[in-house]
């Protein structure tokens, strides 16, 4: 008892606590976004839809990048999390140690493996004859910065879980200011075209780094020493059990992203879009939704310490209080962003640079269709994480492959059969949403019955 309430988390309200974790979060979500949003809008000026299609064909390796990133963070700041709830601080310091050399490690090593093997990765993920040879000069330079990628994210989940959430938003704000200011000078001014976009996106990278790295001394609930910053193998598999989920998401949003790309340009051809056109238009409409999702990935955030730290002190009642907290924000804010899909496609796409009236034509109707169940495609995502954050990977992993890889993999390479082209791709979303949040529903019912369970218990 007087663990809990001497740490915020076990008694302030909910909605305070909601808000003072989520909103940092949220902003440092969008602003990991903005990246590769600033990047496409200028590119898209200065360089055409060819340099867009060129920046959606390397996103992937991007987004295997986060998926590293998720899966050091979200697991060690899950573990951290219930570790200071049950008391135990030399087991959160162990935990965030661990955390670190992962970082290190993987870091380096994912960056040297795309290096070795970028043209067949990006071949792999749909790049056509035009597009490769800006994809390459794109990729080469933003593989430099994705060790820089994988601690900037990986540390700003473990300070959020720390009590810092401030600090977390500060350090993705930071580098997205600066690549923001450096984009435009690189690409109108220097004329660099998209290696001028990614040598902007790694110097802000770097910024947001030794802010990241500078967190490692000023933890405030463990006190983090020499020992602690070793890479153990047990710790290890423990970290990635809880992270996995929210890794396997991005993974499988990867995957998805490859079988866009590859069935878009097949489809694209034999129709009157041809293959670049469908390429440039998805990267711009994924992209847009990412914005959506930034958010709900930050609702999803600030609430998993909140979550973590009292299921790990046996407060029930407040754990599934934030859940119907998050879950509510989440819903508000999904509904926006299903109305600005539907009504203001045409001034979204606008945003990125111009083209034709095929170009536009597809792009809206895709934006429409495939986001048509964006206002339930949240609910999926954040109950994966309260799994994980409750320490249940299973369920948070069951949840984080349903919509992806379950469900929106397999209709991607059906309905285009079955509707005899393109629109089969369009539809393929609406439908894996729909299918996912009734899968979420039904576990999440599940979950919460115990939990009440647990909650009479306590108060026997």
């Amino acid at each position: 008892m007087e663990n809990h309430l001497s740490n915020p988390l076990g008694y302030e309200p909910l909605p305070k606590l909601l808000r003072s974790f989520a909103v940092p979060s949220v902003i440092a979500m969008l602003v990991s976004s903005l990246y590769n949003i600033v990047d496409q809008i200028f590119i898209g000026q200065g360089v055409g839809y060819l340099g867009n299609a060129a920046t959606n064909v390397a996103y992937p390796l991007t987004t295997i990048c986060l998926a590293i990133a998720l899966l050091i963070g979200i697991g060690s700041a899950s573990r951290f999390s219930l570790s200071l709830g049950a008391g135990e601080p030399e087991q959160a310091a162990r935990v965030v140690g661990n955390a670190i050399a992962m970082m290190a490690v993987l870091g380096i090593l994912y960056a040297l493996l795309v290096e070795l093997f970028l043209h067949p990765l990006l071949l792999a993920f749909g790049a056509t004859p035009d597009v490769m040879p800006y994809a390459i000069e794109y990729t080469r330079i933003t593989a430099l910065g994705m060790p820089l990628l994988i601690v900037t994210n990986a540390m700003s989940n473990l300070a959020r879980a720390d009590g810092s959430p401030k600090y977390s938003m500060t350090c993705m704000l930071v580098g997205a200011v600066i690549n923001t200011i450096l984009d435009p000078i690189f690409i109108f001014v220097f004329h660099q075209g998209v290696a001028g976009a990614a040598l902007a996106t790694v110097i802000g990278q770097f910024f947001s780094f030794l802010l990241a790295v500078r967190y490692a001394f000023r933890f405030q609930h463990i006190n983090l020493r020499r020992e602690h910053l070793r890479l153990s193998l047990s710790e290890s598999l423990q970290t990635a059990s809880l992270g996995m989920s929210s890794s396997l998401n991005q993974v499988a949003i990867t995957f998805v992203q490859i079988v866009i790309n590859n069935s878009l340009t097949h489809y694209g051809a034999s129709s009157i879009y041809g293959t670049d056109i469908p390429l440039a238009a998805c990267g711009i409409v994924m992209k847009t939704n990412a914005i959506l999702l930034a958010v709900v990935i930050g609702i999803s955030q600030g609430s998993q310490p909140i979550i973590g730290f009292n299921y790990g002190a046996k407060q029930y009642d407040r754990v599934r209080g934030i859940y119907r907290l998050a879950i509510g924000c989440n819903l508000v804010v999904s509904l926006v962003g299903f109305l600005l899909f539907q009504f203001c496609p045409r001034q979204i796409i606008s945003i990125f640079g111009s083209g034709n009236a095929l170009y536009f034509e597809f792009a809206v109707r895709f934006m429409r269709i495939f986001l048509f169940m964006v206002l339930v495609n949240g609910v999926q995502m954040l109950s994966s994480s309260f799994f994980s954050a409750i320490g249940k990977p299973v369920k948070g992993l069951v949840l984080s492959m349903t919509r992806q890889v379950l469900f929106l993999i397999p209709l991607l390479l059906l309905l285009p059969i079955l509707m005899g082209g393109i629109d089969g791709i369009l539809f393929a979303g609406p439908v894996a949403d729909t299918m996912a949040f009734l899968t979420t529903v039904c576990l999440v019912s599940r979950e919460m019955k115990r939990i009440r369970g647990l909650e009479a218990q306590n108060a026997g």
